[in-house]
Parts: structure tokens; C-alpha cells; sequence
């Protein structure tokens, strides 16, 4: 199977000529235009600083379908004392850096480049990428960013500084986009932190299938700050 090299014209190859491993294409540029095309067809940039961007569809695909969640007795146990404060969108900017300069077991560097940060500063700007936010005695402690486009939210990265801060942002994010009708949340690639919160992988092929119907939702645009 060919390895796509992007080109400035705003196209991506079908989601089906990825490498075994996911990886579709090279190259491109990290524009609004090109990362909303991206998305829409279940695909996403992950790439280290020194590389070109890389553009992926991983088969199988990670999502989290909100009646699946799993909330463990320790987890209900720190979510009943509620010695924190959650926001959506009030600090994107700090949870994107945080994301990107915390430390992380088995990974040396970070993905989110500097562009990437640029990038999704825009998205949120449109009222399309959005943040939660953990607060604890007033400090930023945890959270996650990621896109909304219809009925899914594309999860991007998360952090803690604290325990389990982070899987109380995604706690409180699957709640919410229960409510609000969401389908699903889209986890990208599976890992132990997200298998526990009740993420499967599904078939790529299952995963677009949900993709369109969530595309055909409106998308709730604008700051999150009420939710």
C-alpha cells in the first residue's frame, strides 16, 4: 500500500489505503480547513518535532461510548468527597501546554509541537476545540482538550498533577456529552489509562460508520463554559 505525500491541495486518500499500522499519509499543513477535512473522515495528526506530519487511521479504532464508561468503587469513592471544581473552557491555552510539557512514563518528548498548539488555539477560537478543566484549592490540576464536531468529541491528550485528575475531567466530560446526546467519545489509540474508563476498540470500518451519523448532529459551537 502507498504512503501518501500531501500536497497543498486540501485532500486526504481513503481512510481504507492506511498502513497496517494506521499511518495514511505525510506532509500537508496543520490549516483549520485541513484539520476539520481530517476529522470528518476519521483521521488525525500525531507526530513527534522532528518529523514531517503524519496523518493516521489506526484499525482498530479506540472510542468510548458513554453508556460504557466505568467508573470503579476507589474512582466513586473520589468522586463523592468532591475536593475539586471542574470548568470547560476556561483555561484552554494552559491545559493544551500542560498536556504538552508533562511527563510522561515510557515517552521521551511530547507530540504536541508548537504548531500543533497553534492549531488547536484556532480551533478553540472558532468554539470548536475544547477543555476541561480540574481545580483543586485553586490550582490547575488536570484536564483534557479535544474537538467537537456534531455528535462526537475527538479527544486529544489529557495530564494530571495530581491523582486521578485526569479521569475526573473524563468522568465528567463523558457525563456531560451523555446529556447533551453525543454518541461517543473517538480515544484514537488505545492505552491501560483508557481501557479502564471503559474504552474498546472497534473496527475502523464501525467507527466511521458511527462517524457519519455524528456528523449529521449539529455541533454545539461556541465556549463550553456553561456546561
Amino acid at each position: 500500500m502507498p504512503l501518501y505525500l500531501l500536497s497543498d491541495e486540501l485532500f486526504f486518500p481513503p481512510v481504507t489505503d492506511a498502513l497496517p499500522e494506521g499511518l495514511l499519509a505525510i506532509g500537508g499543513d496543520l490549516s483549520v480547513p485541513r484539520l476539520l477535512l481530517a476529522y470528518e473522515k476519521g483521521i488525525f495528526p500525531w507526530y513527534s518535532h522532528d518529523d514531517p506530519i503524519m496523518w493516521w487511521s489506526p484499525d482498530p479504532r479506540c472510542v468510548l461510548y458513554h453508556r460504557k464508561l466505568k467508573v470503579s468503587k476507589s474512582m466513586r469513592n473520589v468522586l463523592n468527597r468532591k475536593n475539586y471544581n471542574i470548568t470547560f473552557d476556561q483555561e484552554f491555552d494552559a491545559v493544551i501546554e500542560a498536556c504538552a510539557s508533562i511527563e510522561r512514563k515510557g515517552e521521551d518528548g511530547t507530540w504536541i509541537t508548537n504548531d500543533i498548539k497553534s492549531s488547536y488555539v484556532a480551533l478553540h477560537e472558532l468554539g470548536l476545540a475544547h477543555s476541561v478543566e480540574v481545580w483543586m484549592d485553586d490550582e490547575l490540576v488536570g484536564g483534557l482538550y479535544g474537538l467537537s464536531l456534531g455528535g462526537m468529541f475527538f479527544g486529544e491528550s489529557m495530564f494530571s498533577k495530581r491523582s486521578n485528575a485526569s479521569k475526573i475531567a473524563f468522568i465528567h466530560l463523558s457525563n456531560v456529552l451523555a446529556e447533551k446526546g453525543f454518541l461517543a467519545v473517538d480515544c484514537q489509540v488505545m492505552n491501560s489509562h483508557l481501557a479502564s474508563l471503559g474504552a474498546i476498540n472497534v473496527p475502523r470500518e464501525d467507527f466511521i460508520s458511527l462517524l457519519n451519523e455524528a456528523l449529521k448532529m449539529p455541533t454545539i459551537k461556541g465556549t463550553w463554559e456553561a456546561f
